[in-house]
């Protein structure tokens, strides 16, 4: 079983949460892999902001503000949880990460570390419109009109440059899935996609 490496993009509202779940599923009931390795970093930052210590009070005003946090950190909880967990063949999946050119750099640098190529990013596409609709049905406290903007003006200036930082490396294979498409559709899409690279 060679190692096999996913990241997630795609915007609040794409159902990228879902089709992570979904991959994992099918990874292990189709006995492609039993040791996963799921990094969300929303999840990560949660537990910090929960367990309210001091960096959870910092992490909390960036949150409120809807500004990114710094790369520092976010890159730190990756990479430890990579290092105290990755396997020569287990599944790495990572969802909201990385978000900048640094992190982007930061993360090619720890693939090269554990000698993984063949990455597969999977780019789950969704205008602005339909985003924002899906975002609102949601209605979570931070999907005011003000915390949704930001979010998109985060999300042009520095998540869609850091993935495609990772047009021009060997090494690095962007799958764009039509995130308008059904759950179902979305996630056939997706299997159809990668099922050649398994």
């Amino acid at each position: 079983m060679k190692s096999q490496t996913f990241i997630f993009y795609g915007i609040v509202g794409s159902g990228k949460g879902t089709q992570v779940e979904l991959l994992r599923k099918y990874l292990e009931e189709n006995k492609i892999s039993n040791d996963i390795i799921f990094i969300s970093t929303g999840e990560e930052l949660r537990k910090i902001l929960n367990s309210d210590n001091f960096t959870g009070k910092i992490i909390k005003d960036f949150v409120n503000s809807g500004k990114l946090i710094p790369d520092f950190l976010t890159t730190s909880i990756v990479v430890n949880k990579i290092v105290s967990n990755l396997k020569e063949d287990s599944v790495l999946v990572t969802d909201g990460y990385p978000r900048t050119i640094e992190q982007s750099k930061s993360f090619d640098e720890v693939m090269n570390f554990y000698n993984r190529s063949d990455i597969k990013i999977i780019y789950i596409e969704l205008d602005k419109e339909e985003a924002i609709k899906r975002m609102k049905l949601r209605g979570r406290a931070d999907d005011t009109d003000e915390g949704i903007a930001n979010r998109f003006d985060e999300y042009t200036k520095n998540v869609i440059p850091s993935m495609n930082y990772f047009k021009e490396k060997e090494g690095y294979t962007i799958f764009t899935i039509n995130g308008k498409q059904s759950i179902e559709e979305a996630h056939q899409e997706i299997i159809n996609k990668i099922k050649p690279y398994l």
